[in-house]
């Protein structure tokens, strides 16, 4: 009967039994039962098979095992531990009836005995690959549960964070997705950051952009549903979710459409602007900004995140290193963009930024700038605690402006005083939209650009004087008048 430990005989055979580590030989268990009706039997093989038995004495007084199975505790590749048994109390019944050669009574010889012992062992050992093939999928398919804020992580690592590509190029977001986390930790994930990102529902989703909509916040539900579909873009490619949940709905179902702001300030109201500056409470270095975005023109996000080591006041020069274009960029700094930043180096406080936080750790936030602009064009009961008093302290004729009204405000100016619009384009680092110029016209014209910048500064200066200002710049359309 080959090798054979571990003889268990007890009562009734268990599950936990059957489940059992295997040993370095056969585990036999043995169910009890009256004397003369047969046993009831459960083996482990070394090689982890699980078999049951019928044992009877035959006719000559023999011990005899008939196969009957392998064991599967939930019966779909073999017989339970009640399918066994109930099999081997059949076989006992029959044995107990008269029938004591239960094999040749079933018509199996002992070839057919061992080629149906054969066939359960390759039954079993085919039940176990499957089992382990199917432990690994379920393993496998756990792993690519994450979560919505695992998946946000993922995506923000692989394409929100800058990359340098082979061309010297940058690829990802200048701030390393922070902006993006920011509107996620405030909105997405207190309610669906633990949640598989698999099992998220467009209602899930609508309802989070829902809320910012209904406050009135539409650029906010427009800027959360871009980077929402972007994510659940990169997850679908990777096979981390099975859809896109977003991928159907559109701005409209969102904040509306984009309205692109045209607001410019009038010559009367940036008159207006400069007499109001000094008496609306903002920081020395705040109330610089507004002058220093009219004289240079940059964006503002640019503008706070400047560091000195840029600025070349003997030069009169600021070179912007890293642009939202990925273009490097020098701007002329005119006697009226000079004047603002000579003011801002008397303010440095041994900082290398130019607009440094009040920490001292790193430049400031850039939405810290249009707050306090937005704090001082609000009616006096609308004041938000703990901001400025000054509420009505910047409001103009022509209604709500912005720190980036004060950008498309310098290049208004400059189109007025004749500056054409490709040279404009350049001194706001504009990417061109040309192919053909892009790839083939490589000069950035900085004498036309200087001469651009002189002339705003100079018209700034006007209008903060209220009196022409003493130049020889030649406005470039009387310039090509008089050569005409």
């Amino acid at each position: 009967m080959g090798s054979q430990k571990g003889w268990g005989v007890g009562k009734i055979i268990t599950d936990k039994q059957m489940q059992a580590a295997t040993a370095a030989g056969d585990i036999w268990l043995i169910e009890d039962g009256p004397r003369g009706t047969g046993r009831f039997v459960g083996r482990l093989t070394p090689k982890g098979e699980r078999l049951f038995y019928f044992r009877y004495a035959n006719s000559n007084g023999e011990r005899v095992r008939l196969p009957l199975g392998a064991y599967d505790p939930t019966g779909r590749s073999g017989l339970t531990l009640r399918g066994g048994r109930e099999r081997a109390a059949e076989l006992s019944r029959l044995h107990q009836s008269g029938v004591r050669d239960l094999r040749e009574h079933l018509g199996l010889a002992a070839g057919d005995a061992k080629q149906r012992s054969a066939d359960i062992r390759r039954e079993a050992a085919e039940a176990r690959l499957q089992a382990r093939e199917a432990e690994q999928a379920a393993k496998l398919a756990h792993k690519r549960r994450i979560s919505v804020r695992d998946l946000f992580d993922r995506w923000a690592s692989v394409e929100l964070a800058p990359h340098i590509r082979t061309d010297g190029k940058r690829t990802g977001r200048k701030d390393g997705g922070a902006s993006a986390r920011g509107h996620f930790e405030r909105r997405v994930f207190p309610a669906l950051g633990k949640v598989a990102a698999a099992d998220v529902k467009k209602v899930d989703l609508m309802a989070i952009l829902d809320v910012a909509r209904a406050a009135g916040q539409l650029r906010t539900a427009n800027v959360l549903l871009s980077e929402l579909k972007q994510m659940f873009r990169f997850g679908l490619t990777r096979e981390l979710v099975e859809k896109n949940p977003l991928e159907t709905v559109t701005k409209r179902d969102a904040g509306g459409a984009n309205v692109e702001r045209d607001r410019v300030l009038s010559v009367s109201e940036l008159d207006a602007l400069f007499k109001a500056l000094p008496l609306a409470r903002l920081h020395a270095r705040s109330e610089l900004a507004v002058s220093a975005v009219l004289g240079t023109v940059c964006r503002i996000g640019e503008l706070m995140g400047a560091e000195w080591a840029d600025v070349d006041l003997a030069a009169r020069t600021w070179h912007l290193p890293d642009t939202k274009n990925q273009r490097p960029h020098t701007i002329h700094l005119s006697d009226f963009a000079l004047r603002q930043f000579e003011q801002l180096a008397e303010l440095r406080e041994n900082s290398p930024w130019v607009f440094p936080n009040a920490r001292g750790t790193g430049p400031v936030d850039n939405k810290s700038f249009g707050k306090q602009l937005a704090d001082r064009q609000r009616p006096p009961e609308s004041r938000l605690k703990g901001r400025s008093k000054a509420t009505e302290a910047l409001e103009l004729s022509g209604g709500h402006w912005t720190a980036h009204d004060l950008r498309r405000s310098g290049a208004t100016l400059m189109a007025g005083l004749g500056v054409s619009g490709d040279v404009i384009d350049e001194c706001l680092n504009h990417v061109i939209e040309s192919r053909v110029r892009r790839v083939y016209v490589r000069d950035r014209r900085p004498a036309d650009q200087a001469r651009a910048f002189d002339l705003l500064g100079a018209k700034l200066d006007e209008i903060f004087s209220g009196r022409p200002a003493v130049t020889n710049v030649v406005e470039l359309g009387a310039r090509r008048a008089a050569q005409s």
